[in-house]
């Protein structure tokens, strides 16, 4: 019988992100590990995700794929969890959210590709540069102590995730706000357990020498 909810995942993929936000809402899931190249391309998950990449999930026959997407998703769809604000609480939530999965991460993605846009380039460009992008959000988080006021939500697990892996490898600077904030969610009971199992997941490293 298939699960009614269910993790499409690599450990070294953003499906890390979808793991934590599947661990703070505390339903059952089915996990289902894919690897590049070979099982993420297959007709079967290419039926999920025609772009066979990772994070998907499949709740009740209903497929989301986008990694804010699902943490919004998965907000709304296990309300008890209490990771959504209430509606008329949400401007934050969705600024904040989409203000990750939009300007953000296409500034680190260019800025990683050595894509430096010029004076014109950054009218067309949705984040203006990395600077301007990384600063308004540093700002933000001076103000407060998670994304939409005083309450950890879905936002945090996104954002949260994207900050631990920027300021981790360097695209990001580990300026004060950035690792207050970080500091203030990494140790989240569900965040620890999704590290554990993801970590469990990861290849073997071959012996030096």
């Amino acid at each position: 019988m298939a699960a009614d909810l269910t993790l499409y995942t690599n450990p070294m993929s953003r499906g890390r992100i979808a793991r934590w936000m599947l661990e703070e809402v505390g339903a059952p899931y089915e996990t289902v590990v894919l690897d590049y190249g070979t099982t993420m391309k297959n007709d079967a998950y290419r039926a999920i995700n025609p772009m066979m990449k990772v994070p998907a999930i499949v709740h009740q026959g209903t497929v989301v794929t986008e990694v804010a997407a699902i943490c919004a998703y998965l907000a709304d769809a296990f309300p008890q969890a209490g990771l959504a604000p209430a509606p008329a609480e949400r401007g934050d939530y969705y600024r904040w959210l989409f203000f990750g999965a939009g300007p953000l991460e296409a500034a680190i993605t260019n800025r990683s590709m050595g894509v430096e846009p010029d004076a014109r380039q950054q009218q067309m460009a949705g984040y203006g540069t990395l600077d301007l992008t990384a600063g308004t959000l540093e700002s933000m988080l001076k103000d407060r102590d998670y994304i939409a006021g005083n309450r950890f939500s879905a936002a945090d697990v996104y954002v949260g995730s994207s900050l631990m892996w920027y300021t981790g490898f360097g695209l990001l600077p580990k300026s004060a706000p950035f690792m207050a904030y970080i500091a203030r969610i990494a140790d989240r009971p569900a965040h620890r357990r999704a590290s554990e199992i993801d970590d469990a997941l990861m290849p073997a490293k071959a012996d030096a020498g």
